[in-house]
């Protein structure tokens, strides 16, 4: 952690459902975590299906404590558009990373790192890692 704060972590989902529980799903099993800021960003203002800026960059803003902040998503449009967040330079939170890593998997060993106090280098890596976990 960066002097005890702790790894911001956005969970985007073209489904508010989907991202809410992925973040639920995440902070149980690492604990509670209660100390691990994680903010869902699922669907549109409207409640349906799809991914709006307007929410991604309101999550990762209640989420930074100042240690920079995951960003990881589900599938196509959740990826450039936080993707076109990150080009304008001035939408989201100084230190957000998109991170590449599977959603589910990738978010859980997100915030069981950033509960551990890892800085936002080793909290990317780990979710990362993910992409390497075998079911079979």
């Amino acid at each position: 952690m960066s002097e005890g704060r702790p790894v911001g972590i956005v969970l985007v989902s073209h489904s508010a459902q989907v991202a809410a529980s992925v973040a639920e799903l995440a902070k149980g099993l690492a604990g509670g975590a209660s100390a691990v800021p994680v903010a869902p960003a699922g669907g549109t203002e409207g409640g349906g299906l799809g991914t709006s800026a307007e929410l991604i960059s309101a999550a990762a803003a209640s989420v930074d404590r100042g240690a920079g902040v995951a960003v990881l998503t589900d599938l196509g449009s959740a990826v450039l558009t936080v993707k076109a967040l990150l080009a304008e330079g001035d939408e989201l939170p100084e230190g957000t990373r998109l991170v590449d890593a599977p959603f589910v998997e990738g978010a859980v060993a997100a915030v069981v790192t950033a509960a551990a106090g890892a800085d936002l280098d080793a909290v990317e890596a780990a979710a990362a890692e993910a992409y390497g976990y075998r079911k079979v």
